[in-house]
């Protein structure tokens, strides 16, 4: 839709920015669906090389994922939003304390789906109202939308050497919504790769998960490995989660432009007390309905409780503690067979000499 005549496009932007940064987001930027045509055959190159894991979602719908003006061909403007949710406290002190678990920032209260999204509807509400006869859709993981590269492209920031994106003025602990919208906007020029020399993120990685700068191998990943991943771990790997059980924020905690991070508004994204550095004990004995009330609202729930009581058993076998010995054997008799492997392999790491 290009814009009526007496319309003001740069106007309406400005006063989009104005009313998106009222709705909690730090940044807006904006690009045409078509910004990135190199997107397709990224995406092929990664889905050839296996990079993705079991996320056989990620191979599906690439005419789509690749092509975002594909997904809906009426849209002439993609406006990515980012709100911040930059921690108060320094997100890895919980890797020093080995009993307990290492949950990622980002899931340590409120599901931040749902917060984003109704964030992004009321901004689409507003522009329509602005300029009736528009049309958008609001994006928040909710379809094959590569948010990153879009992001990119609208100025947000630019993919850093661990893939995630990044900012002068954001740091890397925001999250992204996109507005498809069939408004013929003024976009923003793309973000300019800074990282230089430093490859902090790629030196922390536990697992190596970065085969090259910029480069991701999903199936190394702890954030991969704990939360899509099903079914066993490999031996391998294992040791090296340490006491992540929900994702892992080393890569973006090192990041030396998190000096310019954006405060958090939301007070949802505050940890949880109860989650900030939960004690191992406590999290391997839940059963489906005890998980289901501790993360009740919680991004965490959506992988189930045997998943994630079998991410808690390898950072039970990886803590040393002795004290734990018992808990794991508590599980040896469970009824997921994943679980009852993790048990096994927590007891006999717990028995090894050291």
């Amino acid at each position: 839709m290009t814009l009526t005549e007496g319309t003001d496009g740069a106007a309406l932007k400005s006063a989009l920015i104005a009313q998106a940064r009222t709705e909690g987001f730090a940044k807006t930027g904006i690009c045409r669906p078509d910004a990135v045509p190199e997107l397709a055959a990224r995406l092929a190159a990664f889905i050839a090389q296996d990079r993705h894991g079991q996320m056989g979602w990620m191979a599906e719908r690439t005419g789509w994922r690749g092509d975002p003006a594909a997904l809906w061909p009426q849209a002439r403007s993609v406006i990515m939003l980012a709100e911040p949710y930059t921690p108060a406290e320094d997100p890895l002190a919980v890797l020093d304390q080995p009993s307990c678990g290492a949950i990622s920032v980002y899931a340590r209260n409120r599901d931040y789906h749902d917060l984003v999204k109704k964030r992004l509807k009321r901004v689409g509400r507003w522009l329509i109202e602005q300029a009736p006869g528009a049309e958008i859709k609001v994006f928040v993981d909710t379809a094959p939308v590569m948010e990153k590269p879009l992001a990119a492209a609208a100025g947000l920031g630019w993919q850093g050497k661990h893939t995630n994106l990044l900012g002068r003025d954001l740091g890397n602990w925001f999250f992204l919504g996109a507005i498809f919208t069939t408004l013929d906007l003024p976009t923003d020029a793309p973000g300019v790769e800074s990282c230089g020399s430093c490859t902090a993120c790629l030196d922390v990685c536990p697992t190596g998960a970065f085969p090259a700068p910029f480069q991701l191998d999903a199936r190394r990943c702890v954030s991969y490995l704990t939360i899509e991943h099903a079914g066993p771990v490999d031996l391998e790997l294992r040791p090296r989660l340490g006491n992540r059980i929900y994702g892992c924020d080393d890569c973006l905690a090192v990041c030396p432009w998190n000096k310019f991070a954006v405060a958090a508004t939301e007070m949802r994204y505050a940890a949880r007390e109860d989650l900030t550095a939960p004690h191992l004990s406590l999290l391997c004995g839940l059963d489906d309905a005890a998980f289901r009330a501790m993360f009740s609202g919680s991004p965490i729930k959506r992988i189930g409780r045997n998943r994630f009581v079998r991410n808690v058993l390898y950072a039970i076998g990886n803590s040393a503690d002795q004290g734990l010995v018992s808990t794991a054997r508590a599980r040896l008799e469970d009824d997921d067979p994943t679980v009852r492997d993790a048990a096994e392999w927590a007891v006999a790491r717990l028995r090894e000499p050291t």
